[in-house]
């Protein structure tokens, strides 16, 4: 298996790592907050046709893959960037999955040709209301399981956010009343492959997170002194940092093989998509955490960028779920696999 990148997926890469670079700077992740959203930011980035990269062309896409989408979210997620990548193109994933119907290609057109944002639930809804929506406070569009149905609810102007430490775009959405967009077996298979959708390229965002964390973190040591000497130095922090290096390597390797074997429809993908979601969740909260634990004190005070990863590492993995809860779910999928083999 080779995860190398393609000319064009090379050149995809490059674009994208110009553009998240210059754009998305702290300083514009800071004025973004506490709402985590940058409309502007937004318009320019769905103006590089993120949305329909992953598309068919017969919907209107560019006829690449998860693994472009990949690339998108991880470039995000290294700059932290202040808009719903991974959340957008999961959902016009989902609706593009979908038979084609006046509902799903009016959707469809409308969040793929404007910087209309729509999102997915990744949990059920309960009582009509789904909660804890990712983008849900800047969508104008929520997808929602619903009992059986998998329905399609316009938000104009997002629901009001949830407050949260990691400045995330998050609300809960009424979601009674929506447009069906699928019933029976057919909604909650494709519910089922967005949320898996959604845990590879969140892995990969996550990875991207912690990379750029580590980074923070070598230039901090190489420049601060302790005793006369750089706290780079002491074999306790090298220690830190080189296995921080090499869970980031790993966790990127698996979450590329996620976005993949999500992509060729491998019959392990699902399992995949939830054992790199967790294992990137673990590895950016612990190389953000231990990059703040060497800046000290200083670290936890918002002038430092540290703390603008340690927050989004934390938050971010929340939105799955309780990460126990998760680990059982993974233990069963992965037993009721073998049984079926």
């Amino acid at each position: 298996m080779n995860f190398d990148f393609d000319d064009d997926q090379s050149s995809f890469e490059d674009m994208l790592r110009e553009f998240f670079e210059k754009s998305s700077p702290p300083s514009v992740v800071r004025d973004a907050e506490p709402s985590g959203f940058d409309a502007d930011l937004w318009a320019r980035t769905a103006e590089l046709g993120i949305t329909s990269v992953a598309l068919p062309e017969d919907r209107g896409g560019s006829g690449f893959g998860l693994v472009e989408l990949a690339i998108a979210a991880e470039h995000a997620g290294r700059w932290v960037a202040p808009v719903p990548v991974v959340e957008a193109t999961t959902a016009t994933s989902l609706l593009a999955a979908l038979p084609s119907s006046p509902e799903v290609d009016s959707l469809l057109e409308r969040t793929t040709t404007t910087p209309s944002i729509a999102t997915v639930a990744l949990h059920p809804a309960v009582d009509g209301v789904a909660r804890i929506v990712p983008a849900g406070s800047a969508a104008e569009v929520v997808i929602a399981l619903v009992g059986d149905d998998l329905v399609a609810v316009q938000t104009p102007g997002g629901s009001p956010q949830l407050p949260n430490l990691g400045s995330m775009p998050i609300a809960d959405v009424p979601v009674a009343g929506g447009t069906v967009l699928a019933s029976g077996p057919a909604a909650a298979r494709a519910h089922r492959q967005a949320v898996d959708q959604w845990k590879a390229l969140t892995a990969v965002a996550l990875m991207g997170l912690a990379q750029r964390a580590l980074e923070i973190g070598v230039d901090y040591v190489l420049e601060r002194e302790a005793f006369g000497v750089l706290i780079g130095k002491f074999q306790s922090i090298q220690h830190h940092l080189a296995d921080d290096a090499a869970a980031g390597l790993g966790g990127r390797l698996l979450a590329y093989e996620a976005a993949w074997a999500l992509a060729n429809g491998q019959d392990n993908a699902s399992e995949l998509a939830s054992m790199a979601f967790l294992f990137a969740s673990r590895t950016a909260q612990k190389t953000a955490g231990d990059s703040l634990h060497f800046h000290g004190g200083y670290g936890f005070t918002m002038e430092y960028d540290i703390q603008l990863y340690l927050r989004r590492a934390k938050a971010w993995a929340l939105l799955a779920g309780d990460p126990e809860s998760q680990y059982a779910d993974l233990t069963r999928q992965h037993v009721a696999a073998g049984s079926e083999a």
